[in-house]
């Protein structure tokens, strides 16, 4: 069985995707402070329209920064600069040789050598820098319950600026992008390191694939068992909680993972159960079987053993001190479903549901049975 790390790099690396409208705001702050002049280098994908939603509604100024060619009519109140991220293109970064800002959220940073030069342009005329970087960034196998002290992941060619066929580049393009931030901004930088960023509007499918297929009903077959950890921060309070960050001056480097408590991957699943359809029955097959079987891939979960044990562990202490917070995991999980169901009126299905195929999944359930019934 491929785990699913490898669709999670994936999906964190296509961060170019629609956004849809109408987020809800509640995981704002309480208190609003002065306003605030947001350079946003993207904007119009997942992350990013729910940033700038949350900024506007605290009285913040937002500018966006990017090709021009993804849902340009999108937010037509905010001010728009058109380039690309790689100077050697078009007309690059010249949109950013002029203008001040109090901060910088760069939501799509994957080659340093171009965050090197925004933020090298940038660092006379703005106070702060946020990058959003990810959990891939630490070196492999990840440490059970690590810290923001972890080792990073390094590439035998800093140069590269690929990918790579397995994504295999990923996590160390992710933490050269950091460096080359603070050796622009000494003192100035806060890198966010989130895991996976779920909820309405997510196109990658990951997340939604649960309640969607919980809502159908019937029997679903769920990886590993119900005490399995499992990490996953709504895409409001990240962006909120990036708005606080602007807000506050802060600065430094935060795991992004929630939620605040340990969740285990048998409550998430109740929550799938009671958002959607009630009579929908987990079958969980374990970890050890599925380790023996083919072409078949669960998202958000990962096996509590081996090489990917520590995946799903990560220390948020830091972000939490610094004003993360998080909505209950079933507030998440309703509002995805219904998110889901009205999508296709809005932007014509554009999330396309990750995980196995129906066919897959009665195929591994009568397997695990049959080799219970051999076993027993």
């Amino acid at each position: 069985m491929t785990v699913s790390r490898r669709e999670f790099l994936q999906w964190s690396a296509a961060a170019s995707a629609l956004a849809a409208t109408g987020l809800d705001l509640s995981a704002k702050p309480a208190v609003k402070t002065a306003p605030k002049k947001i350079l946003i280098l993207g904007g119009t994908g997942f992350l990013g329209p729910a940033t700038i939603e949350i900024a506007q509604s605290r009285g913040h100024h937002v500018t966006m920064f990017n090709r021009g060619k993804t849902r340009p009519d999108l937010f037509p109140g905010v001010e728009k600069l058109h380039g690309d991220r790689d100077p050697k293109k078009g007309e690059g970064l010249k949109a950013l040789e002029t203008g001040t800002w109090d901060a910088v959220i760069d939501n799509s940073a994957y080659y340093p050598r171009m965050v090197a030069a925004s933020a090298g342009l940038l660092a006379p005329r703005v106070k702060q820098y946020l990058i959003i970087s990810s959990i891939s960034a630490y070196k492999e196998p990840n440490p059970e319950n690590g810290t923001e002290d972890a080792p990073l992941a390094t590439l035998a060619d800093p140069a590269v600026e690929e990918m790579g066929k397995e994504y295999q580049n990923y996590g160390g393009l992710k933490a050269l992008c950091e460096q080359a931030a603070q050796k622009a901004l000494p003192g100035r930088t806060a890198l966010i390191r989130p895991g996976y960023i779920v909820g309405p509007d997510d196109p990658s499918g990951r997340f939604t694939y649960w309640p969607v297929r919980f809502d159908k009903g019937s029997e679903v077959a769920v990886p590993g068992g119900p005490s399995d950890p499992v990490q996953i921060i709504d895409v409001r309070d990240l962006a909120a909680w990036l708005v606080h960050l602007v807000e506050q001056g802060t600065v430094g480097t935060f795991n992004a993972c929630g939620p605040d408590k340990r969740l285990a991957w048998g409550s998430l699943v109740e929550a799938f159960q009671k958002a959607g359809n009630a009579n929908a029955k987990p079958v969980w097959i374990p970890t050890d079987f599925l380790a023996k079987q083919k072409d078949i891939e669960f998202p958000i979960w990962a096996p509590y053993a081996g090489e990917t044990k520590g995946f799903h562990t990560w220390r948020n202490d830091r972000a939490v001190k610094a004003g993360l917070r998080f909505r209950p995991a079933l507030e998440t999980v309703k509002d995805t479903l219904t998110w889901y169901k009205t999508q296709e009126k809005v932007e014509k299905g554009r999330t396309k549901l990750a995980g196995p195929t129906a066919e897959q999944e009665n195929k591994l359930i009568t397997a695990w049975r049959e080799a219970a019934k051999t076993k027993g």
